[in-house]
């Protein structure tokens, strides 16, 4: 199998106008350590630049919508849902983040939900970075993905 983004060794954008429209929807995970200062701070709301999760699912949001503006063979998409969840570990000291994204189109979502996923761990680092410069940025990754021509996808390394 080659790789479709590629004609006569031409980077090209696919050509989907001969593709099915169907219901589409990706999902993505990815997590940040911080510290117990940080944790604290975050989970109280007292980080001095704001609610950190607030912003970074607006963030997240505004980032899915333009990502075919940051990966240069993504379709622009019309999506038609874009939601982020955090998950707070405050024993391990770690925030996992879960982003969903649903279009019906003819072509995947999965690329605005790991999007998602990266600008909403990128914010919550910047808006933290005064106080703990030591952030880790983990596992970043597809989980599952629906719709198309090969259906259902499901991270079997997860």
């Amino acid at each position: 199998m080659g790789f479709s983004h590629f004609k006569d060794g031409k980077a090209i954008m696919v050509d989907v106008s001969e593709k099915e429209n169907t219901t589409r929807v990706a999902i993505a995970c990815g997590s940040i350590e911080v510290n117990l200062k940080t944790m604290d701070l975050i989970s109280n709301g007292e980080v001095k630049k704001g609610d950190v999760l607030g912003v970074a699912r607006v963030a997240a949001i505004m980032a899915s919508k333009k990502t075919h503006e940051l990966i240069p063979m993504c379709h622009p998409l019309l999506l038609t849902g874009a939601d982020i969840e955090f998950q707070i570990d405050e024993k391990n000291l770690i925030i996992y983040t879960t982003a969903t994204v649903k279009t019906t189109g003819q072509t995947g979502v999965e690329m605005e939900a790991l999007q998602m996923v990266s600008t909403a761990l990128l914010t919550i680092y910047d808006m933290c970075k005064a106080i703990d410069k030591e952030m880790i940025i983990n596992r970043i990754y597809l989980k599952e993905k629906t719709g198309g021509k090969s259906g259902k996808f499901i991270n079997s390394k997860i």
